[in-house]
């Protein structure tokens, strides 16, 4: 029976056959055949969603690394999903109010057990089959195997980054304390044995020490990466490798027309505390019109506003680059 709190006391014999204790979708079908029938409801709902998750573990050397990809759900739509069938599809999806940034589709269907996913093209995105069928409980996160290469071959760099408002003012300082980012990065390729649609999501790398325990050095998060394309973590910034950057000259003018002329010289003292050489990559963006006037290195213009510096750093020791810039600007 039902009892309500109303003046006076109500009490109800039965509960109405429509009447739900939680929020209930349903429907009134004509069947205009006799027997049995089979049909499929679709519909978007929240409280579905999922992502990408990767665990990579570098070599002793740093030039491989290990690579498991997982997929992460989460159920919180107010329902089990036993036995289902589990479609997830990875892309930039449109939508005018989004309720899931990647669309996951369910099906309540006993599928033959394998142990891989499968994927193919789906009009401008990706969709990824889960090959055998898994139970989601409501309120409940769980993790499948989405890939597992071994022996990546991975490329370790140490970048030092600058600042195309240095080239358009005087700085009083004496140096500049600069840290030099670590990114690793390899190539999402057959031959590098991976090849497959990467879903966007977080890469958490880790290494092992000494003891032989794998201890966490870094993570990044990744766009959805077609294959064939190079994947690019920023791990974070080196310890060991540091750099002092002192503006030594500056020189303005006003220039032809509307520009003004300005002229820069930089030192760069890049030091190496490894007992091993560290190879450092010194990237400037400069903008404007410029020229390189004079460099104790030889630079590459590796974009129309980007000079870059491919530089080897002596074990235990220091390198000094200078070079005199000059802008139209």
């Amino acid at each position: 029976r039902i009892e309500t709190g109303v003046p006076g006391r109500l009490v109800f014999d039965s509960v109405p056959e429509n009447l739900r204790d939680r929020p209930t979708l349903s429907l009134l079908l004509e069947n205009s055949r006799k027997g049995k029938q089979e049909l499929e409801l679709s519909y978007l709902t929240r409280g579905l969603s999922w992502r990408a998750d990767y665990v990579a573990e570098l070599n002793a050397k740093d030039d491989r690394l290990d690579l498991a990809g997982l997929i992460t759900l989460t159920n919180a739509s107010g329902t089990a999903y036993p036995n289902a069938k589990l479609q997830l599809v990875a892309g930039d999806v449109h939508q005018v109010q989004p309720m899931l940034r990647e669309a996951v589709r369910f099906e309540a269907k006993a599928m033959p057990a394998a142990p891989m996913v499968s994927e193919e093209a789906l009009f401008e995105y990706h969709l990824y089959t889960l090959d055998r069928p898994t139970t989601l409980a409501d309120n409940q996160t769980k993790q499948v195997s989405l890939l597992n290469a071994s022996g990546v071959p991975a490329r370790k760099q140490l970048i030092l980054d600058g600042g195309n408002y240095y080239y358009l003012q005087s700085y009083g300082d004496i140096g500049q304390k600069m840290k030099l980012d670590v990114m690793l990065e390899y190539d999402n390729t057959s031959a590098a044995h991976l090849g497959m649609p990467l879903p966007k999501g977080i890469v958490r790398v880790y290494k092992r020490d000494a003891a032989g325990n794998a201890q966490f050095v870094g993570e990044d998060e990744i766009d959805h990466t077609p294959k064939n394309e190079t994947v690019r973590l920023k791990l974070g910034q080196s310890f060991d490798v540091t750099a002092d950057k002192t503006q030594t000259d500056f020189r303005s003018q006003k220039g032809a027309g509307r520009k003004s002329e300005y002229e820069s010289a930089y030192r760069i003292v890049l030091k190496n505390a490894k007992n091993s050489p560290a190879v450092v990559t010194v990237r400037e963006p400069i903008p404007g019109d410029w020229k390189m006037v004079e460099e104790s290195h030889p630079h590459q213009k590796v974009a129309a506003g980007t000079a870059q510096w491919q530089l080897t750093i002596p074990a235990e020791g220091q390198l000094t680059l200078t070079y005199r810039v000059r802008t139209h600007y």
